[in-house]
């Protein structure tokens, strides 16, 4: 099947079926135990896929169904983190959670996600993509009374992903996505070692790699902070010259709705785009046109069979109905570009 130009894809998340997890919360605890609640994330799997492939969604994801939150339901697989003890810590500066406690050496006894990507890999025929956090995230989303370095702990939880991904990509997955959104807060450690321990969490992997950077749900932490931001948000300047450079295929970034120059885009030529087309931090559904409009924008700085038509971030804290309405919303927007590109 030939691939068309400017397919479409998501962040991550989408909103959970009420019977799995409470809806519109955020890392909503499980409503289902033991064998019901293995069953009940297949089949809201099977629900996101459809809804996925109904709407006209190109590259598809398993919706993050199996996890309650991006970066601990990995961590909570892996040795040498206690989830009984926590401390409290600033998450990416803007607010605090308490958190559990690196007392060990991390390490990955078993595969974490393996048997879901296969699962997801054996309910469709479109090419599928699965999301891992990225280390410098992890490491934010912790308290280190063990390293005590987040170098150290990213390069340790780095080999781990690497371990993880490349079973992924084995068991069939196209696209890899490392979710980075602490890239957007703590530039000097981007520098000095965020992108290599980036770099060495996708080394050698056979299938595309991705890295997503928001500037998060549309929670009120998130949003305060983003009314301290001024009229140009321009925190992706910082490294996208050094993303650039790198070994990773494509970034994902937040367009619709943000206050990001559109022309920073610019700064990653050569890689893939993966741009947020659709506002994660409202119910309100985005006509087609206003996705095509962001489409264009950003093809002044990228060759259409670089740009992926994306949402801003995950889903998972709108109402389903709105989550597919926007699925929709974004493949009929590309479809429209599309369609101007092809000509009459």
């Amino acid at each position: 099947m030939e691939h068309p130009i400017l397919q479409t894809t998501i962040a991550g998340s989408l909103p959970k079926p009420a019977w799995l997890a409470k809806p519109v919360k955020l890392w909503a605890p499980w409503a289902l135990e033991g064998e019901a609640l293995t069953e009940g994330k297949r089949d809201a799997v099977r629900l996101v896929l459809r809804d996925q492939e109904q709407a006209g969604i190109d590259i598809v994801s398993d919706g993050e169904q199996t996890r309650r939150h991006f970066v601990t339901t990995f961590i909570e697989h892996l040795e040498g983190v206690d989830f009984e003890r926590r401390e409290t810590v600033r998450i990416r500066s803007r607010y605090d959670a308490q958190v559990p406690v690196v007392t060990g050496a991390v390490a990955r006894k078993q595969p974490v996600y393996v048997e879901d990507a296969r699962f997801l890999r054996s309910e469709t025929t479109h090419p599928i993509k699965f999301t891992l956090p990225g280390p410098m995230t992890m490491v934010d989303t912790l308290y280190d009374d063990y390293y005590r370095s987040r170098e150290t702990l990213a390069w340790e939880f780095a080999k781990i992903l690497n371990e993880e991904a490349r079973e992924l990509a084995a068991a069939g997955v196209d696209v890899i996505q490392f979710d980075e959104p602490a890239f957007n807060v703590y530039f000097d450690e981007v520098r000095s070692w965020g992108i290599a321990a980036l770099e060495r969490a996708a080394e050698g992997l056979p299938c595309k790699t991705a890295v997503h950077i928001c500037y998060g749900y549309g929670i009120k932490a998130n949003n305060d902070w983003k009314k301290t931001l001024g009229s140009e948000w321009r925190q992706y300047e910082e490294f996208f010259p050094l993303l650039q450079a790198s070994t990773i295929d494509q970034v994902s970034l937040e367009c619709h709705n943000s206050h990001v120059p559109i022309e920073l885009i610019g700064l990653l030529k050569g890689k893939d785009i993966l741009a947020g087309a659709i506002d994660v931090a409202t119910d309100q559904i985005e006509t087609p046109e206003e996705v095509a409009a962001t489409i264009r924008q950003a093809l002044n700085y990228v060759a259409p069979d670089k740009l992926y038509p994306c949402t801003n971030c995950g889903m998972v804290p709108l109402s389903r109905q709105a989550a597919v309405g926007k699925l929709k919303a974004l493949a009929a927007g590309t479809a429209i570009v599309r369609q101007e590109l092809s000509g009459p």
